[in-house]
This record gives C-alpha cells, structure tokens and sequence, in this order.
C-alpha cells in the first residue's frame, strides 16, 4: 500500500474528518450542482468550471487538466509540500495526533533533517530577532532609523541582527543543535582558512542587483575573518537579517544586508538547502497569503527586493511580494497563482528592471495571468518613488499600469528612431511580433492603429505582414501538435479499458457480474481486485501511486454523465471491443502452432479450437471469459 509510511486506518481517518468539501472550500470557491461541486480549477488556468470535487467519495477531478486526488493530494499540491507537511496540516486541522513514520530508511532521515532544520531556522531567526535590540546592533538600529523602519514592520517581516561570526552559533549549540544541522539549515559554514583564495576566485563580478550566486554565497571577506574563532562561523555575520518565510509561515532561509560601505554585494542569500532553494522563493508570500484569507487580495504586486516590499507594505500596498532577485520563476509563478489571477510587475526603472520584466511577461502568461506593468522614472526603484513623489503617485502608476502588449510596444518604440523610415520599418515589425501572439482579430485591430499612426505604414500593408508573422508561428505550432496527437494517441481498446475499470471502481449496476475481469485484464490484476473490496474513492490514492498511473487517473476522473441512458450498452460494447481482441489474438497464435505442427492429431486439434474462436467471434460470445 501506498501510504507513505501511516498507518492505513489512520489515514482514512484523518480523510474522513477533514471533509473534502470544507478543506477546498477554504482555497477555492465551490459551487454545487447535482451530487458534485464545482469551480475553476485552481491548478490551470480556465474560464468555465471543469474542476469537480465529490464530498461522498472524497476526491477531486478536474476535465480540464486531468488533476486529480483525496484531500491529502489537494494539499499538497495548492500548499507546494510534501506527503509529511500536508498530514501535518490536516492533523492539526482535525486536532488528531500523528503516529510514528515508518517508512523506508533513507526517507525516515530526510524528513527527520528537515524537521530539525526548519527548528533551527526557527530557533534562530527569533534569536536574530533579539539581538535587533541589544546596545551592541547600534550599526543595525541606525540603518532602521536612516530607512524609517517602524517597530511595526520589524515584528511583521521578523527582521534581525547578526551580532558578529560566533554568536549565533554558540547560541545554537547551546540550545542542542549540531554544526552539522547549522551547515545543512545554511546558517553555519566551515572555518577554512585555506580555501579563502579559491573562495574569493569564485565571485561573480557581473551580478544584477540582488542576486547572489553559489560563488558569492562561498566568499569569506577578509572583514569576515577578522574575529572569527572555531571551526564554524555564522554566514549572515554583522548584517541585518531578513528572515524569509514560505507559504506555511516556516522560516526557510534568511537574507541578510551588509551594513556599510562595501566593494562586493551588498546582500547575501542562505545557500541551496534541502528547505531553500532560491527558484521556488518568494519574500513576502505568507503575508500576502494571509490578507487573501482575509478577504483582502485582488492583485499581487511583485517588486525586486526585500526593501521595496517592506516600503510597499509601509505605504498600503500590503499585497507586495519579490522574488529572489529579479529572475521570476515558473516554480514562482505557480506559487503565485495560487493565490490571484492578477499579477502587478512593479520592477525597477532601470535596464536590468526593463530586462527582468521582458523575461518574467511569457512565464506570467504561460500561468495564465492578467499582467499590467509599471514604468517607474528612470533609475528609481518603488522605494524611492514612494519617497521622491509619494504614495499617491505611485498608486496611480499602479492603478493605469500597461497591459502586455501596451507595454512591449511602448518599449520596442524606445528603440528605434522613428523619423527615419528603416527604422520605423523595423519597429513595425517588432510590434507585428508582439500583437500576433493576442490570438483575436478584435484585440489586433486596435494595436494595428496604433501602430499606423506611429509608422504612416498603410493598414493593409501591416495586416498581410501581420498574416505572415502568425503564419510562421501556426505552422511550428502545428508541429507541435502534430508530434504530441501521434504521441498520446488514444485507441478504442485503451478507451474501453478506461470505461471498464471505471465501471468497476465505482459499482456500476450494469457491471456483467459473469465475467472474470482479471483474466480479460491481467495488466491490471490489482486495480481489479481492489474493485472487489469495499473501499471508498478516496483509498485508491492510499494504494496506488496516481500521478504515475494516468489510466488509473482517467478511470476516477470518468464523466458518467457523457453516457447517460447507454451505459450499460457502452459497457457491453467495450467488453466485446476487449474479447474480440483477445480472440482474435488467441486465434492467430493458434494459426501459427498449427502451421508448425506435423503432429496430425495435434494440428486437427488446434484447428477444432480455431473453429470455435470464429463461432465465438461470430454469435459474440463472452462465455470464454466468465469467472470458473
């Protein structure tokens, strides 16, 4: 059984007091029609509600996406945890205490380590917290005062202080934590004095603001050594520390400011870890998580860096985010998603902003968000334009930002010099590129507008270059298309399988009871034989792996309702479909043993066989595949 290391009867269970219904119900709004609820499927984007869920069996099937799964499998999923985290959530929810794990060894010690390292993460981003009002973080409390930080924010982004190399570390030990954990919680690194050269060798000097690489992670200053005793020393030394949080509220990582003047960057990341890696992280996301389960989320900004968020924050725009410098990810994307449709990119107004944008527009529109775009003044991030012009400037910036297209025009505009006609030219044709990919001749025409008045190109001229451009892009996408239809081809036995098992799975009453099913369908021997026992929808994802079982996953996805008053002939047809099949395989075999045979007894025999395979084929009959 697949059940990851719980007891079975313990899992069901939970399941069974934690109602399906109720638990989506808090991240996605249901609606109920006949015996299922429906709603837009949170895991893809979609206009028209194909995601159902089933209070009686206990799961959820989308049409759309094909998601499925149990309660367990929706938090998962919605909240990016593993197994151990969505149990965890669900047994606090039901007030059930969780039994011993027992599990496989290797994965025993992984879920111990991280259990240890976000204690240890905890543990020290409250110490960190402490240290922030000590005489000694003088240096800490002046850049607070110089950024006019309130005491409001410092308890709501948990900022802190690193004393000096040793502190925390000694602190940590003294509270039972070992190097080792230290190390793999990212918070301690080895004292080696001899790898500082190679260390430093490391830097990458070509760094966009904010982001740290391995190598910048591994460099040891020589203001570092200064002071540093024993093996181990505190990464985040003599900054101020920005503790970042997931989406759980469970500190994974810190990122911490130098306080001074500095030749290398000026902030530094925790390291790759088995909780923190940089691709998945946005800072900010537990707040804004938490206004949504207040009511209070109609669009997420998204700014660079820990600084712009808090300032944001500061001046009402509490549903702020950044990501880990400026390179937004797909992993953030997604994280996103689950939380608004509605995405603000509000990144700095300088290059490397105008890049960061670009780049993060076709991840945002592959997710299937509506994007509009902020252009601040040249060189200024959101902080600085809250100070230079105030709340409400911003605000309205916010509130007229750009849709896509709009933006990728004004920004392709930049570029070329349009009072000479090549380049006018060539920003028609960068401008053809970007409103090609709109898909409607509605949403085209008003940009084609645009783009004639800009140019003086005739409209006609820009409609036959604009059928070329989408031209090119149908035919690559046709091949796309193409290679995957030949791919996941489905063929009318796979299909019948499909009605069958379903069928099976969920007691339908025209199910022929005669027949012996694993004996038509010995591939799947042991999804039959749990049809066979008394077990609700919901337990099939105890005891087998889904996500790597498509057909399994298309049979508790099956729309009944597609069949409605044939069921039963539908049924019937698809068990012929199979034993025609069969036989007919039967009956070839048998073709070739009887070419092989020089027995004549033998050969007569195999050929009376034959001649009762085509009278079977013949009057459709299914007795070969009764149960004995």
């Amino acid at each position: 059984m697949q059940n990851k290391g719980y007891p079975a009867d313990w899992l069901y269970q939970l399941k069974q007091r934690n109602n399906i219904v109720s638990i989506i119900s808090k991240y996605v709004r249901l609606e109920k029609k006949g015996n299922k609820y429906w709603a837009c499927c949170p895991f893809h984007n979609e206009k028209t509600p194909s995601f159902t869920v089933s209070e009686d069996e206990g799961f959820y099937y989308c049409f759309g996406c094909k998601e499925s799964g149990d309660v367990i499998s929706f938090i998962m999923k919605y909240e990016s945890c593993d197994f151990a985290d969505a149990i965890e959530i669900l047994a606090k929810n039901a007030g059930m205490e969780i039994p011993e794990f027992k599990g496989e060894k290797e994965i025993i010690e992984k879920k111990k380590l991280k259990e240890r390292v976000l204690k240890l993460l905890d543990t020290a981003y409250k110490h960190y917290q402490e240290n922030l009002y000590l005489p000694v973080a003088k240096p800490a409390q002046n850049y607070i005062k110089q950024r006019n930080f309130t005491r409001h924010e410092l308890e709501d982004f948990k900022m802190g202080y690193a004393i000096d190399w040793n502190e925390m570390i000694n602190y940590l030990h003294s509270k039972g934590f070992t190097y080792k954990e230290m190390v793999e919680a990212g918070v301690a690194r080895h004292n080696d004095r001899n790898n500082k050269e190679q260390n430093i060798n490391n830097i990458n000097q070509s760094q966009e603001k904010n982001e740290i690489t391995q190598g910048e992670n591994n460099k040891i200053e020589d203001e570092e050594l200064n002071g540093v005793s024993g093996d181990y020393y505190d990464v985040m030394g003599k900054r101020l520390i920005f503790p970042i949080f997931n989406s759980l509220n469970e500190c994974i990582g810190f990122s911490a400011r130098v306080l001074g003047s500095t030749d290398y960057a000026k902030y530094k990341n925790t390291a790759e870890t088995l909780v923190f890696q940089k691709g998945r992280v946005v800072f900010g996301i537990n707040l804004v998580k938490a206004l949504k389960q207040k009511g209070g989320l109609d669009k997420i900004i998204i700014v660079e860096g820990q600084i712009d968020v808090i300032a944001m924050h500061r001046a009402g725009f509490k549903s702020t985010v950044a990501c880990m410098g400026t390179a937004l990810t797909k992993e953030n994307a997604h994280e996103l998603k689950k939380l608004s449709n509605n995405i603000v990119l509000c990144f700095d107004g300088d290059t490397a902003g105008i890049k960061a944008t670009i780049r993060s527009i076709d991840i945002l529109k592959d997710e299937g968000f509506n994007v509009t775009i902020v252009s601040l003044p040249d060189k200024h991030d959101p902080d600085e334009v809250l100070k230079e012009y105030g709340k409400d400037y911003l605000s309205n910036l916010i509130n007229t930002a750009l849709p896509i297209t709009d933006y990728l025009l004004q920004y392709e505009q930049k570029n070329y010099d349009l009072s000479k006609p090549d380049e006018r030219g060539k920003f028609a044709v960068a401008a053809l590129r970007h409103i090609a990919k709109l898909g409607s001749n509605s949403e085209e025409e008003p940009y084609l507008d645009k783009v004639k008045d800009l140019t003086n190109i005739p409209i006609d001229v820009l409609r036959r270059d604009l059928q070329k451009i989408k031209g090119g892009q149908a035919a690559k996408s046709d091949k796309k298309i193409t290679d995957n239809v030949l791919i996941n081809r489905e063929n009318g036995n796979i299909k019948a399988i499909k009605f069958i098992l379903s069928s099976l799975i969920y007691k339908k009453d025209f199910v022929d009871k005669r027949i012996d099913y694993k004996r038509l369908l010995p591939r799947y021997k042991d999804i039959i034989e749990k049809t066979y026992e008394n077990i609700p929808i919901s337990s099939y994802f105890d005891y087998f792996d889904i996500e790597q079982n498509p057909i399994l996953k298309d049979c508790i996805g099956m729309n009944f309702e597609e069949y409605r008053g044939m069921e039963k002939r539908y049924f019937d047809e698809c068990l012929w479909s199979l034993a025609k099949q069969e036989l007919e395989n039967k009956k070839a075999e048998l073709a070739k043993q009887a070419d092989e045979s020089r027995d004549l007894t033998e050969k007569a025999k195999i050929m009376q066989e034959v001649v009762n395979i085509n009278k079977s084929l013949k009057e459709r009959k299914m007795e070969d595949f009764y149960g004995r």
